[in-house]
């Protein structure tokens, strides 16, 4: 592309001249981010032709990853640092007087996700093309992600998110490869030579307009695609009102995730489910084609992944294609289909797991629910050779039953690997949720850890740490994350460690200022940054971490000479809009910061923040800050996290249960570097068998508890009465779901003992330089290798 500096600033001046028709100086900052972003755009595409040209002419076994998350974040560095050009390009920049980092910031951060799902997914498509594999994305282009957050007297308000707003620098609309997708309608079936021809009649057609985004991987050739799906109408609409089709196509590919309380938002989300996946198979198999005369081989050299189960249509869709389109048996259509799908599953949840009530998934989709029916009654006839004459257990591991389409048994039964995402997660999967399938179909099941990608969350978000590293032990870490291990040598060095300390004061000195400016709080870098940020919910227990708060502040009101290390507590998080209970955690951290924050007396030892509209690149500058990783989940709820691994992978240091992904971190890092309370996965899993948790108890028996929980409801923290009850009533009168109260009193220990560990450097310092060390272990290089040889059986460099 350029070789240097000048050569950069001639191509990018005559670009903008060429493209906007005035000079540089009267050029703007987006006219500078979109010039530099069609550069890289247009650099990359030699590479992405060669890379598809490679895999058709080799007849590579392909990988599609499926998933209605895909959180990408922004990609202007991302890119530049992929392709190797990033310092060019910033010498250049800089040298016309362009800041890269302002650029940086007119890129909208794209939030087609809701947490560690789509982050996870963006960070697989890294490391697939960072290994030089043939793995690649479908999603849907929601024309607004993830709702804006706006913090407004204590309250989440939401505001639509506008990625959209001024186009996509990174992506190709391809209007030549649309897909139509049917809804509605009904079938009709013919006899013809002896076989069934089934024909979706007068359905409701929604075209599906793919738009394509490269996905380069690190220093190498190899660039995927991530293929994104946008909702249009069709130009052949049967006997619609115009105005009520256009608006209700659009709206499949409109908002991430519609409230589905009312059946108009579960017909919209089950809209969007099958969109993604007809238009993605119908595509698949329209580009095999080009190469292949038959589908009779297609699973040796096609892989689909449905990434939890929001994608598992894919099984049913895929059937009949071969059966209607393809004229297969339904012997040889399911067996092709059952050797093409894997599915990961991502939750202990039973509310997360989805159900879509027949009403309306029958007519909304009747040939794919007559499919369906058919999976189901041939696999509970099969169950009656496992459990002959138990009715009771065949109906629960039944596909449709009370009126319900149950997606995860859909998955278990047409995929050939399901696996969880953590160790503990697979072993609950495997003894408890799902025991009933793993005894029939135990070679199915397998674990693959989860992982994040080193090159954006190490690399890309903590350049003055990566520089450090690479100063330590050279950069074979970036392309071998597991050699970070060599930093272990450095935790007796007292300059490395000293060094590895400042430049933690730096990173939490940005995120001071940008608090600042955010949220008018002032905050002390000496104090401990204690962070935890990540969706909000129940069950991964932010009210646990503010109960804790409120309590430190009654101990400092009672005893101002109460010793307690300074501590800057940082919450960051998103309650679905929907979820009432949530919203109110998010009120009560905001109505406890203000009261903290407000009072003189403790405002030298105690702030509490609040950081609204938690996203990708506000993430990118808080994990470098923090200190304390706080991962508090219930333990046997959270499938693993990621979260806690970019954390580790920055110096943070993990306060947490024995849940997800924190048990193989400890095992890493050992007992002496990370802090654990709490329960652990089987005592809960005990006590919500067998009883025996009363919440009241704790309350009456621990004045701590009692002070507390008293204040949520008696307006000491100055709120309006009923503002708390609903959390009041989740504790005591619900007996406490998620065992709050009972890990309290272990929590208040470990965070003691937090405080006095910090207060130590010469034991802290080595402590964070370990969790680094032992970070690469969590790459997602080491996750998708994992899935390639163990799931996918796709080859590339990489694979050792």
């Amino acid at each position: 592309m350029f070789s240097n500096s000048e050569e950069f600033k001639e191509t990018f001046l005559k670009r903008i001249e060429m493209t906007y028709g005035k000079t540089f100086a009267e050029s703007t900052k987006r006219d500078h981010f979109n010039t530099l972003g069609h550069m890289i755009r247009e650099y990359v595409s030699r590479n992405w032709i060669e890379t598809n040209e490679r895999y058709r002419t080799n007849k590579e076994k392909q990988v599609y990853y499926l998933s209605i998350e895909f959180l990408l974040g922004r990609l202007l560095k991302q890119n530049l640092l992929s392709l190797g050009i990033d310092k060019v390009v910033e010498e250049g920049l800089g040298e016309l007087g362009i800041d890269i980092n302002e650029l940086e910031e007119i890129e909208a951060d794209a939030a087609l996700g809701n947490g560690g799902l789509g982050r996870l997914a963006a960070c697989f498509l890294d490391s697939l093309a960072s290994l030089n594999l043939p793995g690649h994305g479908c999603g849907i282009r929601y024309k607004h992600g993830l709702f804006e957050q706006k913090i407004v007297d204590g309250y989440q308000v939401e505001l639509p998110e506008q990625w959209l707003r001024n186009g996509n620098v990174w992506e190709v609309r391809k209007a030549d490869l649309s897909v139509e997708v049917p809804f509605w309608g009904k079938v009709t079936a013919s006899n013809e030579n002896g076989r069934l021809k089934f024909s979706h009649m007068d359905a409701e057609m929604v075209t599906a307009v793919p738009y394509d985004m490269p996905v380069p991987g690190y220093e190498t050739r190899t660039v995927n695609t991530l293929r994104l799906w946008s909702a249009e109408p069709s130009p052949y609409p049967v006997n619609q009102d115009i105005l009520k089709y256009k608006r209700d196509t659009e709206s499949i590919s409109e908002f991430l995730y519609p409230d589905d309380t009312h059946d108009e938002g579960k017909i919209l989300r089950l809209k969007q489910q099958y969109f993604l996946v007809s238009a993605s198979i119908n595509s698949i198999i329209r580009a095999y084609r080009k190469q292949n005369s038959s589908l009779t081989d297609f699973h040796q050299h096609v892989g689909i992944h449905i990434n939890d189960t929001h994608p598992v249509l894919a099984i049913p869709e895929l059937m009949r294609v071969l059966l209607d389109e393809e004229q297969m048996s339904w012997d040889e259509a399911w067996n092709i289909t059952t050797k093409t799908i894997s599915y990961t599953n991502h939750t202990t949840l039973s509310e997360a797991l989805e159900k879509w009530p027949v009403r309306i998934f029958q007519p909304l989709l009747p040939r794919i629910y007559m499919i369906v029916e058919e999976i189901n009654e041939r696999f509970c006839r099969s169950l009656w050779d496992y459990f002959p004459g138990d009715w009771h257990r065949i109906e629960n591991m039944a596909i449709i039953a009370h009126d319900e389409v149950k997606m995860a048994h859909l998955a278990l039964v047409g995929s050939y690997s399901v696996n969880g995402v953590a160790a503990i997660h697979t072993e609950i999967l495997k003894q408890r949720e799902m025991n009933s399938f793993y005894q029939i179909f135990p070679e199915k099941f397998n674990n693959k850890t989860n992982g994040i990608t080193h090159r954006r969350w190490l690399l890309k978000s903590n350049p003055k740490l990566a520089n450090l590293i690479c100063e330590g032990i050279g950069d074979s870490w970036i392309k071998r994350p597991g050699d970070l291990k060599e930093l272990e040598k450095y935790k007796q060095d007292h300059g490395f460690l000293e060094e590895l300390y400042r430049i933690k004061q730096e990173n939490k000195q940005h995120l001071a200022n940008i608090i600042k400016e955010q949220t008018g709080v002032s905050v002390d870098t000496a104090s401990i940054f204690d962070v935890q940020v990540k969706r909000l919910h129940a069950y991964k227990r932010q009210l646990l971490n503010v109960l804790h708060i409120m309590h430190l502040y009654n101990q400092l009101k009672r005893d101002p000479s109460f010793d307690i290390y300074p501590r800057t507590f940082i919450f960051g998080a998103k309650a679905s809009p929907g979820y009432y209970y949530a919203k109110k955690i998010i009120k009560l951290i905001n109505t406890v910061a203000k009261k903290v924050n407000g009072d003189p007396s403790v405002r030298d030892k105690l702030k509490v923040v609040f950081l609204e509209n938690y996203r990708v690149s506000l993430a990118e500058n808080i994990f470098p800050a923090t200190d304390v990783s706080e991962q508090i989940s219930t333990a046997s709820k959270e499938a693993s996290g990621t979260g806690n691994m970019k954390f580790m992978m920055n110096g943070g240091i993990t306060v947490g249960t024995l849940d997800g992904a924190n048990i193989e971190i400890k095992d890493v890092v050992g007992n002496e570097n990370i802090f654990i309370f709490g329960l652990k996965a089987e005592e809960v899993l005990h006590f919500q068998q067998n009883g025996g948790y009363h919440s009241l108890e704790y309350y009456h028996l621990d004045k701590r508890i009692r002070q507390v929980v008293n204040q949520l409801t008696d307006g000491f923290f100055d709120q309006s009465e009923g503002e708390f009850e609903a959390i009041y009533d989740s504790l005591l009168m619900q007996n406490d779901q998620y065992f709050v109260l009972k890990d309290f009193a272990s929590y208040v220990q470990i965070q003691s003992e937090v405080g006095d560990a910090y207060k130590d450097q010469q034991k802290w310092r080595p402590m964070s330089l370990i969790n680094i060390a032992n970070s690469g272990h969590f790459s997602s290089d080491r996750t998708i290798e994992e899935y390639a040889k163990g799931i996918w059986n796709i080859q590339g460099i990489g694979i050792t």
